[in-house]
C-alpha cells in the first residue's frame, strides 16, 4: 500500500516530470527525499485529463523498474508519445490534471470455462489486461466506473483495446489477467 502522503509525492513528481520535459527537454532526477517505498519494482500509469477529457494515458503495467523511475518515465510519454493525441505543448499544462495508478502485480486469471471470467471480475476493484497471440490491450479499473460498464462490458472494451475481436474474451487461447490499483490524483 502507499500511503497518501507517498501517492502526493508521485502525483507532484509527475506533474514536475511533465512540465520539465516540456519547457526544457529535460528528463527530472529522481528526487532525493523519495521515500523507500517508492524504489521498490512497480507498475504504474499516469492518465492526463483536460477540461475533463482524456489528453494522455501510458504506462507499465509490470512492475519492470522502481516505481519512482517508472512515473518519471510514464508522465513524460502521457504527455508527449500518446500515440491517440498530439504532443503536450507549454500553454496547456495549467490545464491538465495529473492522475498516478499504482498497480498490483497482474495476475493470471484462472477458468475452465470463459463465463466463468464473470464472476471473477470485480467492477471498481480490478482492471484488467486480455492477451493473445502478440495482441494485449489494458483497462484500468477506474475506467469501467467512470463509463458506468457491467463486466461483460469490460471485458468487451478491453478486448477492442487489443486490437480484437470484441468477443474475444471467449476464446479459449486468451488470457485475462487482473489488477488493482491505487489512484492518487491532483
Amino acid at each position: 500500500m502507499i500511503s497518501e502522503k507517498e501517492g502526493k509525492f508521485l502525483v507532484k513528481l509527475a506533474r514536475e516530470s511533465i512540465e520539465m520535459y516540456i519547457r526544457d527537454r529535460k528528463i527530472i532526477a529522481v528526487p532525493e527525499d523519495t521515500p523507500e517505498t517508492l524504489k521498490e519494482n512497480r507498475g504504474a500509469f499516469v492518465t492526463l485529463n483536460k477540461e475533463g477529457l482524456l489528453r494522455g494515458c501510458i504506462g507499465y503495467p509490470e512492475p519492470v523498474k522502481s516505481l519512482v523511475n517508472s512515473v518519471i518515465e510514464v508522465a513524460i510519454s502521457a504527455a508527449v508519445n500518446d500515440p491517440r493525441f498530439s504532443p503536450v505543448n507549454s500553454s496547456e499544462l495549467d490545464d491538465l490534471e495529473v492522475e498516478v495508478s499504482v498497480l498490483t502485480k497482474p495476475e493470471l486469471i484462472e477458468v475452465e470455462m470463459p463465463e466463468e471470467y464473470m464472476d471473477k471480475i470485480e467492477i471498481g476493484k480490478d482492471g484488467l489486461i486480455i492477451e493473445r497471440g502478440p495482441y494485449r490491450g489494458l483497462l484500468l479499473p477506474q475506467v469501467a466506473v467512470e463509463l458506468g460498464w457491467n463486466v461483460e462490458e469490460f471485458l468487451y472494451n478491453t478486448c477492442v483495446k487489443a486490437n480484437l475481436p470484441a468477443d474475444c474474451w471467449l476464446y479459449q487461447d486468451v488470457k485475462i489477467y487482473k489488477f488493482n490499483t491505487e489512484v492518487f490524483s491532483e
